[in-house]
């Protein structure tokens, strides 16, 4: 698109937000285009792909790093930014169509299990305020009240809520929002220097000041509990990660007096925030994935073993980079680095580069081992949604482990389906990141990315149809340039909470608060 399409104001509007031009012009010219679709060579599975850890490989992993983690600077990267409203959708179906309609199955299990969740005891607070006992509400069906008193403002005002502050679980004397979860379970791995744990939250500006609310009432207690400092810190996502939306003919779409629409990029916009971090390694989790402490030992467990093997890795990488800044690499000492880069970091190496030898293979060697490196875990796909993991075919002919989404996957090509439907695992966001270089120094992430794994989607706004785009995603193709290993870990290290009767999952739920409900 020429520059003479924009006005003034479209111009200023564009410097203001820190976005340049050049980006927003490819942004249309994608409209145009598309993306394409990923290239998918075959499903990672077990033994191709995924590693199965034994519990001896388990716990060697998890002891390495325990030796070496008060050495480093370590992070726990959160995305919590969205609103919950999509965990009541049920509950804002049923004020829609009416009390009087037929409460649903989930409405059901929903009223017959409030007792046993952490929210229970605000809301019946709330309730008597109203002058509504929640016990005679239940016993009578009047379901009404009690649903307005979850997500509506004149109660806990939950449907507009971000996850993290919606209080998850039950506990003797206390009831835990997500977020408290995070840092109990930070406190589990992710202790670093002088005994500090470093989370860092990315959230909605909208929700900042409820975050740290919550967090001066709370901090000190379980800084006390656990022995550590926490240092928590917030991001808000980057305006200039915002997309420009496009009308039917992909141009630029205006409101009504006017001005270019900008919509949020996706959470592949939070890598702007991630690589603003000053630190050794990363702990990526999302918000709703928590678990009460009952739970937590497996998942600390491997959380260590996931960072102790990332710390053997990118070890044995730096060594060989330093080896080959040395020069005159013999021809078997590439082989031995080929290979391990094939074997252990998962790049099969193309056609062309397979033909490379004495200092031109050293090059591409070395620029593959000098990258950011990331462990995934991988559970068994049961039925969750989420980006499996595959084999993909790069750019340039290599082959490499990929998080791919279904809306990256053309269907239409029997071969790409078959090979997506015989996934076996799937990417719960568990990652552990390891972004500095052999030197210290910390990668630039926005050079490892693949530019054409965005997605447009077809959305309304006042009333008008809009395409939209997101970036490529942030453990899809945002890191799609990183060396990548997936381990299985075990599914009890997964629990999130997408709808608000997951919190009644024998996962979110405590045995002894059950047992005293019950008496």
């Amino acid at each position: 698109m020429s520059i003479s399409k924009f006005t003034k104001q479209d111009l200023a509007l564009i410097a203001a937000r820190g976005t340049t031009l050049e980006s927003i012009e490819i942004q249309l010219e994608n409209f145009s285009k598309g993306f394409p679709p990923a290239d998918l060579s075959a499903p990672a599975t077990p033994g191709n792909g995924i590693i199965r850890l034994s519990e001896e490989e388990v716990e060697r992993y998890a002891l390495q790093y325990e030796h070496i983690q008060r050495n480093l600077q370590c992070v726990k990267f959160i995305p919590a930014s969205g609103a919950a409203s999509r965990m009541f959708q049920r509950l804002y179906e049923y004020l829609e169509e009416g009390m009087s309609a037929k409460p649903s199955a989930e409405i059901e299990q929903l009223m017959g299990g409030l007792h046993k969740m952490a929210l229970s005891e605000q809301l019946e607070e709330g309730l008597l305020k109203a002058g509504k006992d929640m016990r005679t509400l239940l016993a009578g069906k009047d379901y009404g009240p009690i649903v307005r008193g979850i997500i509506l403002e004149e109660g806990l005002n939950y449907g507009s809520m971000p996850k993290g502050l919606i209080k998850f679980h039950r506990y003797p004397g206390e009831n835990r929002t997500a977020v408290e979860e995070h840092l109990v379970e930070g406190a589990g791995y992710c202790v670093g220097r002088d005994d500090s744990v470093s989370i860092h939250f990315t959230v909605s500006s909208a929700h900042l000041n409820g975050f740290i609310d919550l967090l001066s009432g709370i901090q000190e207690k379980y800084e006390k509990r656990h022995g550590v400092g926490y240092h928590v810190d917030f991001s808000l996502q980057h305006v200039f990660t915002d997309t420009i939306a496009a009308d039917e003919h992909n141009e630029p779409f205006r409101d009504s007096e006017g001005k270019l629409v900008f919509r949020p990029g996706g959470h592949g916009a939070l890598l702007a925030n991630l690589n603003k971090l000053n630190t050794d390694l990363v702990f990526i989790k999302n918000i709703d994935n928590v678990c009460p402490d009952w739970m937590k030992p497996l998942t600390i467990l491997y959380k260590k073993a996931l960072a102790g093997m990332l710390l053997e890795l990118q070890q044995k990488a730096f060594g060989y980079i330093r080896l080959l800044d040395r020069g005159n690499p013999g021809q078997e000492f590439l082989s031995e680095i080929r290979q391990f880069m094939s074997d252990r970091m998962n790049c099969v190496a193309s056609n062309a580069d397979k033909q490379l030898s004495g200092d031109a293979m050293a090059q591409s060697l070395r620029k593959k081992l000098n990258r950011p490196l990331r462990i995934c875990g991988m559970v068994k796909n049961e039925g969750e949604p989420g980006g499996g993991p595959f084999w993909s075919r790069n750019a340039d002919g290599s082959v490499s482990l990929q998080i791919v989404e279904a809306s990256q996957v053309n269907f239409g090509d029997s071969v790409q389906k078959d090979i997506f439907r015989q996934s076996t695992h799937f990417n719960p966001v568990d990652l552990v990141c390891g972004v500095r270089d052999y030197q210290g120094q910390a990668f630039d992430l926005h050079r490892f990315t693949d530019p054409d794994a965005g997605f447009i989607a077809i959305k309304s706004s006042a009333g008008k149809t809009i395409k939209v785009q997101e970036l490529p995603g942030l453990w899809n193709g945002s890191m799609a340039d990183w060396n990548t290993v997936f381990v299985e870990v075990p599914a009890e290290t997964f629990n999130p909470v997408k709808t608000i009767n997951d919190l009644l999952r024998p996962e979110h739920t405590t045995s002894l608060y059950l047992d005293q409900d019950q008496s």
